[in-house]
């Protein structure tokens, strides 16, 4: 290239909603790179969206931009190109010449002058439309995500061309052979051309920016010279034996310098390409790269950024974004419908991350035999597939690519689509989509990995689904314990089953599509569906919390967070308001704990390649989808520091397994010490020490070798056994291991509880229902500790220990639309752990696993009509929707009586060791001097809430 004109800065500006051309003089302007709602053009939008953020600025339409360019002498006449990195839909005249329109949503729009421009002034015109795309774009064009704006948000330049001068420049990376081959094109062919490369290691001018630290080695290859005399370049360079490799835990980058020379050795052109040399690929069940097993620690992403409303185009910001989630562990980003800006896949080169963009479509693929076959649009979103891939195919961290997400239709038309990518760029990997065919799975001939949630209705391999997507997963369901993996759903050592056998015919069925239902055909295998590549656990986690409406303040760009506004005063209506910062610290400490459990199991599963976590930053739409340790601005929330995150994601993970978190006194305590380990780092005699204690002293303590082995992932460390103290009271204890030297350390929280006489508790105060006798006994100013049954109480909400999945309104909705069962939509539990109820079962603020069999064995009575001076001190957290005041366990006087009301099923509760403690302790309150209700609640009431009015 022989240079650039920077086109970024003043343009002149006319919107044109209805689309009737520009009419007249331009009679606004807009600094560009820009939308037109970040600068606040048009009229402001007056609508509160209450399921995602609220674009204040909100067009749709036509936007005209003009600006006048002068072309020096020294230009004149030299080939040409008007380069917009970032755009819509848009149509170019040159001094009101029509050149041509592109529509790509992904990629840049590069419009060539082959003729150039004479010396002197030109006017350019652009006009961008957001509206009647090819395609629906998923989430380059939702509201949901980074909304629907008009503008152009990256470069705007000029390209200008030497005479003879290389076109598009692709590069081949071989890793094993240590070479790269690269070709090109040139513009005219003169016999004597050389082609020299030389190659050197990347240096940034910034060492070190926001976690990017640039190497101190350096490694510089000999110039290689290469004869060029056709059209078409295709040469092959040796790095040579030293080569540095790239990688997630190593990005090593190389500078490579295209040389074009004539016979005489004058310069015709140059081009700069910075890459890394690399070998990703599918090697059985697992991901390698340059040889090495590597798993994918993997997040979503959907391009949200609140201040703008549109994707970031400069390298630093998405080094910022990127390092964010290194430092907690993460090593891969899946782009939802869309592909992100070439400054993405620039600072996830130099940070080493792994990209997967995606097709911009959420939907199905058909063939022409299908009536609502639309080939305009497949053509178009191929032609995406293919445009992706020449623009950011060199850079060594696009390594995977989706054909979109949760597709259905045509199995031949996707395979074919494949194979036409791959044999264009065989560079990255490629997978059919995103959890396509849902409950039918298959896996196709050509795809290189798989990217699901289960091989049938009953193989499960993430740990929670929406209601309407039931079953449910274990984090949701099972007694908590650390053995669960997935290594018997993704292989299962069984023949077929009944459920799991032929099916001859297609046929329709009803699934959850996007935020609604919708009826598709759907076929299942014919045989039990087994995988033979990589396996990709799709969107897991979406474990919900509370709103931290502190946030709000921060909504100073184009999006404000009017829904925050409107859940906060939902709450503040049914006087609840200061319970909001309790609500939101409690239910996200408990969305923790479910993290934490659902990438363990990950890491537990041998025959699991990877996950895509959805997410670690909150999602703005679908309802307000409120499910990361970040919030949408990708800062912390305050619930995880990221060191304690990559205790459990990261690439060496400490696992300890064992049954259940809750022990009787002096009980066996069995566990399994295993290591994840992807590092090069070796661990040859080192060992894992561990310890249990109390707080006040250790009880246990070892230390095991670990018997270390190049290249291996999975070490079995050792098994522990040993008896529990005898203990008189509920006794926390905590299990701590780590291996010295390093920052591989875990630890769990566990609780031991004394024995108590079942005889004893069932003759304290203790009634299952408010009887005869209970009234009785409050009219004479008696004390009762009430635990009524509520099944069939409309005034009750159904118990629940994990928090809910993704966004009650909207899995409410589709379930409702499904005719399927709503989700409970509950957030956990806010315990007041200082009230002396709980003297004896001692909690934290939040959910923690002595909970688990009192909330399963629950059901929270709805205390909306009651006073509000009545405030329970364990109250179960409603959805933002709901707002419902949840009380689990609360306390009152009810005439001259005293009454704590336990919304428990107290004959299942006596059985289970966490469960007697709790009404030991409840019972011990009740007859202690300590019982002092203050709130009072009329009979009545009272009868009301139980169902007995």
């Amino acid at each position: 290239m022989l240079t650039k004109m920077n086109l970024q800065g003043s343009w002149e500006l006319q919107l044109d909603e209805h689309k009737q051309g520009a009419q007249g003089p331009f009679d606004d302007t807009i600094t560009l790179p820009n939308t037109t709602s970040h600068a606040r053009k048009g009229r402001k939008n007056d609508v509160a969206h209450i399921g995602s953020l609220t674009d204040e600025y909100a067009y749709e339409g036509w936007v005209w931009l003009k600006r006048e360019i002068d072309i020096p002498s020294t230009l004149a006449g030299k080939k040409c190109s008007l380069y917009l990195e970032r755009t819509r839909i848009t149509k170019l005249w040159v001094d009101g010449e029509e050149v041509g329109a592109q529509d790509s949503l992904n990629t840049p729009h590069v419009y060539i002058l082959p003729e150039g421009l004479s010396e002197g002034e030109h006017t350019l015109t652009i006009r961008v439309d957001n509206t009647e795309y090819p395609t629906k774009g998923g989430h380059l064009t939702s509201i949901d995500t980074q909304t629907n704006w008009n503008g152009i948000t990256g470069k705007l330049e000029l390209h200008f061309y030497h005479d003879v001068h290389l076109g598009e420049v692709q590069i081949y990376p071989n890793a094993t052979e240590r070479t790269f081959r690269i070709t090109s094109t040139l513009s005219t062919s003169i016999p004597g051309t050389v082609l020299s490369v030389t190659a050197q290691t990347f240096k940034p001018l910034l060492k070190e920016t926001h976690g990017y630290i640039a190497s101190d080695r350096n490694h510089v290859v000999n110039e290689q010279t290469y004869l060029c005399n056709q059209d078409e370049v295709h040469v092959l360079y040796n790095m040579g034996d030293d080569a540095f490799l790239w990688s997630d835990s190593d990005p090593h980058l190389y500078v490579l310098t295209l040389t074009l020379m004539g016979e005489h050795g004058d310069v015709l052109d140059t081009t700069e390409i910075i890459t890394g040399l690399r070998d990703f690929e599918a090697n059985g069940d697992a991901f390698t790269i340059n040889g090495r097993k590597t798993f994918l620690r993997g997040k979503h992403d959907g391009l949200i950024f609140p201040l703008t409303g549109y994707a970031p185009t400069d390298v630093d910001e998405w080094l910022q974004i990127l390092s964010i989630s290194k430092s907690y562990g993460i090593n891969h980003y899946r782009f939802h419908t869309c592909c992100p800006p070439e400054a993405a896949f620039t600072a996830a080169d130099m940070l080493g991350i792994y990209m997967e963009p995606e097709l911009p479509f959420w939907g199905t693929i058909t063939d022409e035999l299908d009536p609502q076959h639309n080939q305009a649009e497949q053509d178009y979103l191929i032609r995406e597939g293919f445009a992706m891939l020449k623009a950011f195919g060199n850079h060594p961290s696009f390594v995977m690519m989706s054909l979109g997400n949760e597709l259905w239709g045509s199995k031949e038309r996707l395979n074919a689509i494949i194979k036409a990518y791959r044999a264009f760029d065989p560079r990255p990997l490629y997978t059919q989509g995103s959890n396509n065919f849902q409950f039918t799975p298959l896996i196709l001939e050509e795809e290189d990995f798989y990217c699901g949630v289960r091989f049938s209705k009953d193989r499960l391999f993430r740990g929670s689904y929406a209601m309407c997507d039931a079953p449910l997963g274990h984090v949701q369901t099972d007694v908590p314990g650390t053995l669960k993996d997935y290594d018997d759903m993704i292989l299962p050592d069984r023949t077929v089953s009944e459920n799991e056998g032929i099916q001859a015919e297609e046929s329709e069925i009803q699934i959850q599509y996007g935020t609604e239902a919708k009826i598709v055909k759907a076929a299942s295998v014919e045989q039990q569906l087994i995988p033979h590549l990589p396996v990709i656990s799709h969107e897991i986690g979406q474990y919900a919390m509370y709103p931290n409406y502190e946030e709000i303040e921060k909504y100073t760009g184009s999006l404000k967070a009017k829904n925050f506004e409107v859940f906060r005063e939902r709450l503040q209506s049914k006087g609840m308001g200061h319970l909001a910062e309790p609500f939101f610290k409690s239910s996200g400490k408990l969305a923790v704990a479910c993290y934490k459990e659902e990438l363990e199991a990950a890491f537990r599963s041998n025959h699991l390649a990877g996950f895509q976590l959805l997410d670690l930053q909150d999602f703005s739409g679908q309802g307000t989808a409120l499910v990361g340790i970040l919030d949408a601005f990708m800062d912390p929330k305050g619930l995880v520091t990221p060191e304690e995150w990559r205790t459990y994601c990261s690439d060496a993970v400490l696992l300890a397994r064992f049954e259940k978190f809750n022990y009787n006194s002096g009980e066996d305590f069995n566990a399994h010490i295993q290591l994840r380990y992807y590092r090069a780092d070796s661990l040859s005699g080192q060992t894992v020490e561990w310890e249990m204690r109390d707080s006040d002293q250790r009880i246990v303590q070892g230390k095991d070798e670990i018997s270390f082995v190049s290249g291996e992932t999975w070490f079995e460390i050792s098994q522990i056994k040993f008896k529990l103290p005898d203990v008189k009271k509920m006794t926390p204890i905590t299990l701590s291991l780590h291996i010295p030297g390093t920052d591989i350390r875990k630890q769990y929280d566990l609780w031991v509880y004394p024995d108590h006489d079942v005889t004893a508790i069932e003759q304290d105060y203790i009634y299952k229902e408010l009887s005869d006798e209970v009234i009785a006994l409050l009219e004479k100013g008696e004390s009762v500790l009430l635990l009524p049954t509520l099944e069939d109480n409309d005034s009750s909400v159904e118990g629940t220990y994990c928090t809910d999945f993704w966004c009650y309104p909207m899995f409410r909705s589709i379930s409702e639309s499904m005719n399927k069962q709503v989700p409970v939509g509950t957030l956990g539990i806010l315990i007041n752990n200082s009230h002396p109820a709980l003297k004896h079962f001692p909690s934290e603020t939040h959910s923690t696993y002595p909970w688990w069999h009192i909330v399963m064995n629950s059901r929270s009575i709805i205390l909306d009509k009651v006073a509000e001076n009545v405030q329970p001190f364990v109250q179960t957290i409603d959805n933002f929707e709901r707002n419902h005041k949840l009380g689990l366990l609360f306390e009152c006087q009810v005439g001259k009586g005293k009454l704590l009301v336990g919304a428990l099923h107290y004959d299942k509760l006596i059985k289970q060791t966490e469960g007697r403690q709790l009404l030991y302790s409840l019972a011990q309150y009740v007859k202690s001097e300590d019982f002092q209700p203050e709130a009072k609640i009329e009979m009545d009431d009272l009868q009301q809430l139980l169902g007995k009015k």
